[in-house]
């Protein structure tokens, strides 16, 4: 058995799948906060300014705790699928889905469903690992796999996915009634 730095027995993770699992999802967080930087500016100066920021602001510390995850289990994320994530966030940044920021339009309906879309496939990656570190016992307060910290963010991007949810039924009227 070869334990890792911090305690966890590696025998248990499967590194081939899991690596390449969490790369991809690593791409998609990278995006992910750029698409939530791009919907911050889709909704200044309304009410969701700050929903939107803080948003922006957990998404991109989900990200850093990510690839903190992901190095500490020996790797680096790959060069390639990385510089895909930084092309893919150029395209994010200039919202496809509402390139006119319009909060009246179908364009605005699907960014928010976009992402409503990113924060259910975060929920599932923390779900994911929350099985797996009920799986892979560490010793208390060793664990690479932290329970604890996992259990948090799955309910925080449970959470996000009740704001973004929140903003879209209040504004839906506005994008799909005559007023």
């Amino acid at each position: 058995m070869t334990p890792a730095r911090n305690g966890i027995p590696v025998h248990h993770l499967d590194l081939e799948t899991l690596l390449p699992y969490l790369d991809l999802h690593l791409v998609g967080a990278t995006n992910g906060v750029r698409l939530f930087e791009a919907a911050g500016r889709s909704w200044a100066d309304t009410p969701y300014e700050e929903d939107f920021g803080r948003l922006r602001t957990e998404i991109s510390e989900e990200r850093a705790f990510l690839k903190g995850l992901i190095i500490s289990l020996g790797h680096r994320p790959g060069p390639l699928k990385m510089a895909l994530a930084r092309a893919l966030s150029v395209l994010a940044e200039v919202n496809p889905l509402n390139p006119l920021r319009r909060k009246a339009s179908a364009g605005s309906q699907l960014e928010l469903e976009s992402l409503q879309s990113l924060l259910k496939g975060k929920e599932a990656l923390w779900s994911t690992l929350v099985a797996l570190a009920a799986r892979t016992p560490a010793p208390s307060g060793d664990a690479l796999l932290d329970p604890a910290e996992l259990e948090r963010l799955l309910e925080t991007s449970r959470r996000q996915q009740d704001v973004v949810a929140r903003v879209m039924t209040e504004t839906a009227p506005d994008r799909f009634l005559h007023q």
